[in-house]
């Protein structure tokens, strides 16, 4: 069947046509709840409905009142004019920033404004030091920081009336402010209930930035006038709609393989997430046409296509989809996977689903993709390759796979995504930066993946159940040997004797996590349970294996006889109070620092946003995998050493201050339950 399946999609998805979708797109301003989105999706649905496809808009409330699981919406908006104009000193009047222009030159979501006011230059604008003798109240303030934070700082708590940003997020190591010097930074508020006082914003590019800082230093030195702007912004919020557009391609069951992209982005974002959309479109119209001429069977499972707004629209779509959650299989998502590598900097990746929702999933996508290797030919015809850059990562988040994969939702959800992007969010993520051939690279990965958990019975899921165990073999001793490689740099028997313990914990974590991935075969084939308990056991002596070669190697290297390691150091205190906390999720799905605060009283939000700022690299990820492995049973201690066997990463502290945060948040609740 894999031949067949990836010889025919070979043949009918086209990454031109692809790409002729991701240039449509492109054209729509598709800023969440807003007109422009919503254009966007009815264009989806046309075509769709052209190729025959059975597939719907679905809306959704847009207002500061709805909430699906913990996430709350926010207001649709739109607006129809924006300018921005230097007026003062005398001689350098300028307009810095036209809507009609350049869509993300308004800081989206911006409030109206009619009018002139000061400038106050600030270099970040996010720390009340910076705002220190400084009187900013009914001026515009220059600042290059975390927008939501110059928002906080400038406008809500100093009532400055705007902002013009003139930041570039740095994108290590392909991007840093001076490598794009006229592009301009998407930037957007995200009004909430009882986010006021409110204002608007424009986005300069750094070299606007830099200009205007210098100018504003010249006019202060020579004791000139400040800098004066004028801005005119059109624009309204209101209560209104968020749409997702829904496809299905129908199999023979109501189970289903789900296919996810989102839709949204201000104009023209090819690659952010046009890419993605238009990959979509194309993997539905090829199993569409595909299914119709017979060329692949009808499969026994049906293939869910979401094009939604990032985030809001998959927490909308299956809040109000619960009872479909249990017949949905597994998915894919979809994000930027049309990146030009030599212009963008980037590298084709399959990012796993987290440890916690282990599966089949992330093994299949990754073995699909091998299956469908081509582009290059080594000098003796023996082997084929691609002429592209990829790369296989664990789980990160960041995207609609993230809310698909918690535990409490139940699809497992590899991503498809390119990056870095020199070019991710700015105004110049446009459709010379795409290109075709990687187009067509997603949208056959993402159909043949769709369509092999549409259609795997017992043969298809015996090969997956093979692929796997190998996979997981080869993760095992790679494992070994890092845990080797790490210990054998230990600085003193202790140090080696606990690098050791550590390294056994990540073998013991590894061959867990490959069983537990192997079972759910049986969600593919309920007669298999033969073979996945066979390939659990060969696992599991594998696993042993790789320990004891590596304690044996370990007790050679410290010129001792193998026997027990020594007990482990004494818990700290964090890890000591992590031991007695027992935790149940009283929710379902992710939960963002927005949820947590605005369920907490201002001392509880003024400790979250502390830590937050103080760990704002760790809070990218640690959140969702600690709220992943909560189940009522496991102690939080249990769940700091999962996590640290499956990011390498381990702070106790920080994890015990975020349960206990959402704990008074109404969140987690304690239970006496526990292993």
């Amino acid at each position: 069947m894999l031949d067949d399946l990836i010889s025919a999609l070979r043949e009918a998805c086209s990454g031109p046509a692809a790409k002729q979708h991701v240039a449509a797109l492109s054209q729509f301003h598709r800023l969440q709840a807003s007109p422009g989105f919503r254009a966007a999706a009815r264009y989806c649905l046309g075509q769709l409905e052209g190729w025959g496809i059975d597939a719907e808009v679905v809306s959704f409330p847009a207002d500061i009142h709805t909430t699906y699981w913990t996430y709350g919406m926010f207001q649709e908006w739109e607006a129809t004019e924006a300018t921005l104009d230097l007026v003062a000193p005398e001689g350098h009047s300028l307009r810095l920033a036209d809507y009609r222009d350049d869509r993300i030159s308004l800081i989206q979501r911006s409030l109206p404004f009619e009018g002139e006011a000061e400038l106050v230059v600030l270099e970040q604008g996010t720390t009340p030091e910076e705002y220190a003798g400084v009187d900013v109240r009914g001026k515009v303030v220059l600042a290059q920081g975390d927008v939501r934070e110059v928002q906080r700082l400038a406008i809500a708590e100093r009532g400055a009336a705007g902002i013009l940003f003139d930041g570039i997020r740095e994108v290590p190591p392909i991007r840093q402010r001076i490598d794009l010097p006229d592009a301009r930074q998407y930037t957007s508020f995200w009004w909430g209930a009882g986010d006021e006082p409110r204002g608007f914003g424009f986005a300069l590019a750094p070299r606007q930035g830099d200009w205007l800082r210098a100018l504003a230093a010249r006019q202060a030195k020579e004791g000139g006038r400040p800098l004066r702007v004028r801005a005119h912004v059109a624009s309204r919020l209101y209560d209104g709609a968020i749409e997702v557009v829904s496809a299905l391609v129908r199999g023979h069951s109501d189970e289903e393989a789900v296919v996810v992209a989102h839709l949204c982005h201000p104009q023209p974002s090819a690659n952010d997430n046009a890419s993605g959309a238009g990959a979509a479109l194309e993997a539905a119209r090829a199993l569409q046409a595909l299914i119709a001429a017979g060329r692949l069977p009808v499969p026994q499972r049906s293939i869910r296509f979401l094009w939604v707004p990032e985030m809001t629209g998959t927490f909308a779509y299956l809040a109000t989809h619960e009872a479909e959650l249990a017949r949905m299989i597994a998915g894919i998502n979809l994000d930027m996977v049309g990146e030009d590598q030599a212009l963008c900097g980037s590298v084709f990746l399959i990012e796993r689903p987290p440890e916690a929702m282990a599966s089949f999933a992330g093994d299949l996508a990754e073995a699909l993709h091998e299956a469908q290797q081509e582009g290059a030919q080594n000098l003796a015809g023996t082997a084929s390759y691609p002429l592209y850059r990829h790369a296989v990562t664990p789980f990160s988040g960041g995207s609609d796979h993230y809310i698909l994969s918690d535990p409490t939702v139940g699809v497992p959800t590899p991503m498809l995504i390119q990056w870095p992007d020199k070019f991710y969010h700015t105004s110049e993520d446009t459709i010379d930066k795409v290109d075709a051939g990687m187009l067509a690279v997603a949208a056959r990965l993402a159909a043949a993946y769709a369509y092999f958990v549409a259609t795997a019975g017992e043969a298809e899921a015996r090969w997956l159940a093979r692929e796997m165990v190998a996979r997981a073999r080869a993760r095992l001793a790679r494992t070994a040997q890092e845990g080797y490689a790490r210990a054998a740099g230990a600085a003193s028997p202790e140090e080696l004797a606990g690098r050791a313990q550590g390294a056994e914990r990540r073998l013991a974590f590894c061959a867990d996590r490959a069983a537990a991935g192997l079972q759910t075969l049986l969600r593919l084939a309920p007669g298999l349970g033969a073979t996945v308990e066979a390939g659990q056991q060969a696992l599991r002596a594998a696993a042993e294996e790789e320990r004891l070669s590596l304690r044996a190697d370990l007790a050679s290297l410290s010129k001792a006889e193998a026997a027990p390691m020594p007990p482990a150091a004494p818990a700290g205190e964090w890890d000591e109070r992590a031991t007695r906390l027992v935790l149940r999720r009283r929710f379902r799905g992710p939960v963002d620092q927005k949820a947590v605060l605005a369920r907490l009283d201002a001392a509880g939000r003024k400790q979250a946003e502390g830590l937050a700022a103080a760990h704002r690299e760790a809070m990218h990820a640690l959140p969702a995998h600690l709220l992943y492995w909560i189940d009522g049973r496991r102690s939080l201690a249990e769940i700091i050493d999962l996590i640290e066997c499956e990011t390498g990463r381990r702070d106790a502290e920080l994890a015990v201050r975020l349960a206990e945060l959402m704990v008074q948040a109404g969140l987690l609740e304690e239970t006496s339950e526990g292993n």
